[in-house]
């Protein structure tokens, strides 16, 4: 149980850490708060009266938390781009949870039934790896880091490390240009709030090379405006 225990902690703190290099950090540590809960929950129960149980429950459970966690966390790291950080340690959870139920009965099992489960625990190690690829190794996207600058903004959060003029320095795509004509405009417009003409200027010169405010929709900078109170 120990083990089990430990993993749930540490991936819980893990994530915690990750989730402050988030646009959106509240998606994966509301994530790592239920992976702690359960860390507490599963050693009060090594501690219990009674004690006991099922030794494969946490086995259960780390699938059961882990496969809900990719399918939730795929969805917000290539549907709505907000978070990279729960489908791969999701995934995490899902294989050691899977393939310990699938050894468990290793010995047992007749020799097609060691065949698929192999194949099976080879296909979810093969998906996970994709996860991590997708997920901590390219890392957030450029408009993920946009749609939080505007929510910065919207706060009225717009220096500091978790600013919206810090989100917008981060959202620079190579591939997707009208994203970063789209930063571009964000900030020209924070600087003529704050007279910074300097600023201001570098990048309307930066903007005009990518297409300059044509190339960036109404709607974005007229909500830009709305928020800054520039209109």
């Amino acid at each position: 149980m120990w083990h089990w225990i430990l993993l749930f902690a540490a991936m819980g703190m893990t994530i915690f850490w990750y989730s402050r290099k988030q646009p959106f950090p509240e998606i994966s540590a509301r994530f790592a708060l239920i992976l702690l809960f359960i860390s507490i929950i599963l050693w009060l129960a090594t501690n219990a009266p009674r004690g006991g149980g099922n030794d494969l429950f946490p086995a259960y459970l780390s699938s059961i938390v882990g496969g809900s966690a990719v399918i939730y966390g795929v969805i917000k790291m290539s549907v709505t781009n907000d978070d990279v950080v729960v489908a791969p340690f999701g995934g995490v959870l899902f294989c050691i949870g899977s393939i310990t139920l699938l050894s468990e009965r290793w010995n047992e099992a007749e020799q097609i039934e060691q065949i698929g489960s192999f194949v099976l625990a080879s296909t979810l190690v093969i998906l996970e790896i994709y996860l991590i690829f997708r997920g901590l190794i390219i890392g957030v996207q450029g408009i993920s880091w946009s749609k939080s600058g505007l929510r910065q903004i919207s706060r009225g959060l717009i220096h500091g490390n978790n600013g919206a003029i810090s989100h917008f320095e981060k959202s620079w795509d190579m591939e997707e240009q009208w994203i970063n004509a789209m930063s571009h405009a964000a900030l020209a417009l924070i600087y003529e709030k704050e007279n910074n003409e300097k600023l201001r200027m570098e990048h309307i010169v930066q903007l005009e090379k990518i297409g300059g405010w044509g190339a960036v929709d109404e709607a974005w900078t007229e909500t830009i405006r709305e928020h800054l109170d520039l209109n």
